[in-house]
């Protein structure tokens, strides 16, 4: 079962073998066995990797259950003999990471020196895809769509604004972002939740930016301001020190669907979560700035 979820997750056969420390020639016996137990195919073939049947995907839900079942009765036993012990693992964007180490582990594992955590970053759709499917207890993402399998335990208005330099010819009042849209300007990767809110805008109002820089790190994009090469779109939180510091400036946006944007703590939903991680969702919702309106 173990082998089999993760091959799953993992999308091939040589991937859950490299993700778990084995020879892919035991992952595809494991499968195998699993698949003659079934009687019938678990997973498709296809050209690159593998992916779930119908009954695969029965059988991949049953082993993520036996998994977290598994992980909650160790986390019970570990508070019998007192004291929380384990792993937490988080997938969030990239930029939440500056906060979530700073105002978030820092001060929480300080208080639980047992816990370890494994951090894993992402755009939206990778974070939403691993809480689904029970790769992480916890999720950060910024505007994320609403998925049928997922809860926010906290969420916080954190609207998009533009980064410009201090030296901007632009004021400090509420821009369209039709204003900014000959400006060059570094852009998210497709699949980040700020690129899909900016092609919202883009669509409502019949224009499209002029991207100069593409890229999947938040830390690019501010330095793309920092060396005076245009702008970018973030929420504030993502770059507070450079604010603070007075080596940036951010100017509002007016458009609707980027001033109502929210940060979201996800988990999967009718998930029991471990106490570790309960006690961290909770220390998160009331520490992170990215969780405070």
């Amino acid at each position: 079962m173990r082998y089999f979820l993760a091959v799953v997750r993992a999308g091939s056969i040589r991937a859950a073998a490299a993700a778990l420390h084995v020879a892919p020639s035991a992952v595809s016996r494991q499968v195998a066995e699993l698949e003659a137990e079934a009687g019938q195919p678990l997973l498709e073939r296809l050209p690159r990797g593998v992916q779930p049947t119908e009954a695969g995907q029965a059988v991949a839900l049953h082993a993520q259950r036996r998994e977290e079942e598994g992980a909650a009765l160790r986390d019970h036993l570990r508070r019998l003999r007192g004291g929380l012990e384990g792993t937490i693992r988080l997938c969030c964007g990239d930029g939440f990471l500056a906060d979530l180490l700073e105002r978030g582990l820092a001060g929480f594992s300080a208080q639980h020196p047992g816990l370890r955590f494994v951090v894993v970053p992402g755009g939206t759709d990778r974070i939403q895809a691993a809480v689904a499917e029970g790769e992480a207890e916890l999720g950060l993402a910024y505007n994320p769509p609403a998925h049928p399998l997922l809860q926010s335990l906290a969420r916080a208005r954190q609207p998009l604004v533009a980064l410009v330099p201090p030296d901007h010819p632009h004021g400090d009042g509420p821009l369209r972002l039709a204003d900014l849209a000959a400006e060059p300007a570094a852009l998210l990767s497709t699949g980040h939740g700020i690129r899909h809110l900016l092609a919202r805008a883009e669509a409502d109002g019949g224009f499209r930016l002029t991207p100069r820089l593409e890229t999947g790190s938040v830390e690019l994009l501010r330095r793309f301001v920092l060396a005076g090469m245009g702008v970018t779109f973030l929420p504030e939180f993502a770059a507070s020190g450079e604010l603070a510091a007075g080596r940036l400036r951010a100017i509002p946006l007016a458009d609707p669907v980027l001033a109502e944007a929210s940060a979201h703590l996800l988990h999967r939903a009718g998930r029991r979560l471990p106490e570790g991680s309960l006690l961290l969702s909770r220390w998160l919702a009331e520490n992170l700035a990215a969780l405070r309106h």
